[in-house]
């Protein structure tokens, strides 16, 4: 790893602090609401992830001596993550920021432009969805923005224009660079 991309990698953990200390509040906050605990693990999937978040995991994985000897063989047409085993998460004090946050109440811009809230169909339900406010939700735009704008320049840094500013690497391929 070059000193460039130790810098890209420092400002996305200083950034998964701060997502990590906004999702810590919410979680206290809906405490009561909250279904999410070990074993629950309906929303661990293969997601796709900005090649920033990607390779900041890979070498935050590398560092801590990850084995990937331990992970099962990934099935094809699987969808779950190759990382939860036994419902646990093998890479959890590493998960990307879509991990971090679900469950919690989202608040983001849909494509007509409008506020639009998600949350786990599991959590809530005895919640009237009418009292959420941008206090007690995650700004999903701000942080994914934040993330957007520094990932657009570590994919610079590639000579090759290997990723564009809209690439998702699958998470299934983390066991590749591992």
């Amino acid at each position: 790893m070059d000193d460039r991309s130790k810098i890209f990698y420092k400002k996305y953990y200083n950034q998964r602090k701060e997502i990590d200390s906004a999702t810590a509040k919410l979680t206290k906050k809906h405490h009561h609401h909250m279904e999410c605990k070990s074993g629950c693990d309906s929303c661990c999937m293969d997601y796709g992830i900005l090649p920033v978040e990607f390779f900041s995991i890979v070498e935050e994985l590398r560092a801590n001596n990850f084995d990937k000897a331990e992970l099962p063989p990934q099935r094809e047409n699987n969808d779950s993550c190759v990382f939860l085993q036994k419902h646990v998460c093998t890479i959890y004090q590493s998960r990307p920021v879509i991990c971090r946050t679900h469950g919690l109440p989202l608040l983001f811009t849909n494509d007509e432009g409008e506020w639009q809230l998600s949350a786990c169909e599991l959590n809530f339900t005895q919640f009237n969805f009418e009292n959420f406010t941008t206090e007690n939700t995650y700004s999903q735009d701000k942080y994914n923005s934040e993330l957007f704008l520094l990932n657009r320049e570590f994919i610079a840094e590639f000579k090759n224009g290997k990723y564009n500013q809209f690439d998702l690497i699958p998470l299934k391929k983390l066991k590749n660079y591992l």
